[in-house]
């Protein structure tokens, strides 16, 4: 249950932040008010698995609650056309979450040294990725909407998939490293697991990353969706083994 309040958390403060980047001159605020409605929803389960669940700290639930209760605050700002405070209560989402994974992150092994750095990154670089993936995916659906919009919000939002990729690699191969330098002893089950969070988690959104893109370039928005589509299921796989074998095996992986 732990493993789900982080991965709620993550997903809603990285989609609060992408959405929080993307321009609301060139994107239509019935984009940002359904998905702040996402957002509410993920903090509000989040919320209540934190709350049945002792082993969180009570900072953490109450930092989903408050981050639920702004996302309504969010959602009628604009649903009546006010981009400016819209912004600003995105960005206070993804702070509020942010602050609420960092309260209850779980306890890496040695985390007095270079691990510890890693373990106040991982959260930030798996809301990054999930986040900037699943944003540039509802958008990709939101041109169905919007037809007319331009193709800059999606390509930049695709840029910022890609870099969270590579960003989230990083921190995920250091911990790696650290992982084999421990001679921590590792199970059948445990390679076939590392094998598959990296294959479907990073090396797969990398490809629909670089495939949406070019496809943008035909430009097919309805095809570059398909694709972004892939990658969340992706993202969304690699993040959840890779919650299950961090908390396991005590490294960022």
């Amino acid at each position: 249950m732990v493993g789900l309040f982080h991965f709620l958390l993550r997903l809603a403060c990285g989609l609060s932040a992408a959405m929080a980047v993307t321009s609301p001159r060139l994107v239509t605020s019935g984009y940002y008010r359904n998905n702040l409605y996402v957002v509410l929803g993920l903090n509000v389960l989040a919320a209540l698995i934190a709350w049945s669940s002792p082993s969180d700290a009570a900072l953490a639930t109450w930092s989903a609650i408050t981050a639920a209760v702004l996302s309504y605050v969010g959602a009628v700002l604009w649903l009546y056309e006010q981009p400016k405070p819209g912004v600003v209560v995105l960005t206070l989402i993804a702070i509020v979450t942010l602050m609420g994974l960092w309260l209850s992150a779980a306890g890496y092994v040695d985390t007095a040294g270079s691990i510890g750095v890693l373990r106040w990154l991982e959260p930030v670089a798996s809301a990054a990725l999930l986040g900037t993936t699943m944003a540039a995916m509802l958008l990709g659906h939101w041109y169905l909407n919007s037809p007319s919009m331009k193709l800059a919000p999606l390509d930049r939002l695709i840029v910022l998939m890609g870099l969270a990729v590579i960003v989230r690699g990083v921190v995920c191969g250091l911990g790696l490293s650290m992982l084999f330098a421990s001679d921590t002893p590792l199970t059948v089950t445990h390679t076939a697991l590392l094998t598959m969070r990296w294959l479907a988690g990073l090396v797969g959104p990398a490809i629909m990353a670089w495939m949406s893109w070019q496809t943008l370039r035909i430009p097919n928005t309805q095809s570059a969706t398909g694709i972004l589509y892939v990658g969340v299921i992706g993202v969304f796989l690699g993040e959840m083994i890779a919650a299950l074998l961090s908390g396991e095996l005590g490294y960022p992986i």
